[in-house]
């Protein structure tokens, strides 16, 4: 099958896994940052990620998109070396080739391996447990008990750091690779990338900041 054989097709299905991620990271974002307003609707959120019927379908789902992606991304990487050395990506635009482009492997092996000790500690003591018949613990009280430690902060921003520059180029590469690859496209899709990238890690930045400078304590 071309779609699994062919180097376009394995770049269609890395591109479009990467898309499902992107919309899966805003709608986390937007979860995370209810904890520095309610302590209640976050647990509440919590719980419902937790035990809703839809979502607990959905999780599987992009628990297989991620793999996709790292998988599709290992073997484009390493094709892509041993057709051309170091160049990961081809262009005949110069100005495609940006350090984010260059570094997308490594960039993808630091958001990778901190994501799972993220997961470590928040889905593995949350969510898991429920799913087993148990009871997870209140995703404030590790929200907050673990962005009060310095050194879990730093780590969570070296990752946002690595996220953010993985974003600006992989969104605007997706949909480059999707078929919007004319240059309006292009300088558009690099705009908005750059936007929806920053939000993103702001969005998620705040939190971690929040707790560790123990601002929560003045709006209780």
């Amino acid at each position: 099958m071309w779609l699994l054989k062919s180097s376009i097709g394995r770049k269609l299905i890395m591109s479009i896994s990467g898309l499902f991620l992107v919309v899966f990271l805003l709608v986390h974002m937007s979860i995370n940052l209810v904890s520095v307003f309610s302590e209640e609707l976050y647990n509440e959120l919590c719980h419902f990620m937790g035990t809703n019927p839809i979502i607990q379908v959905m999780v599987p789902i992009l628990a297989a998109g991620f793999v996709v992606h790292i998988i599709y991304a290992i073997i484009l990487t390493l094709q892509n070396r041993k057709a051309r050395g170091d160049s990961k990506y081809a262009s005949s635009n110069k100005s495609d080739v940006t350090w984010a482009s260059k570094n997308m492997f490594v960039l993808g092996i630091i958001v990778l391996g901190i994501l799972g000790i993220h997961l470590a500690h928040f889905w593995a003591k949350m969510q898991l447990p429920e799913w087993t018949g148990g009871e997870g613990e209140l995703g404030y009280t590790l929200v907050s008990n673990l962005f009060r430690n310095p050194v879990h902060v730093i780590l969570y921003l070296v990752w946002l750091a690595a996220l953010w520059f993985h974003l600006t180029h992989g969104f605007w590469s997706a949909f480059q690779t999707i078929g919007f690859n004319n240059s309006i496209w292009y300088t558009r899709l690099r705009t908005i990338g750059n936007i929806y990238a920053t939000v993103v890690c702001v969005g998620f930045a705040i939190v971690p900041v929040f707790f560790v400078l123990g601002l929560d304590k003045y709006c209780r």
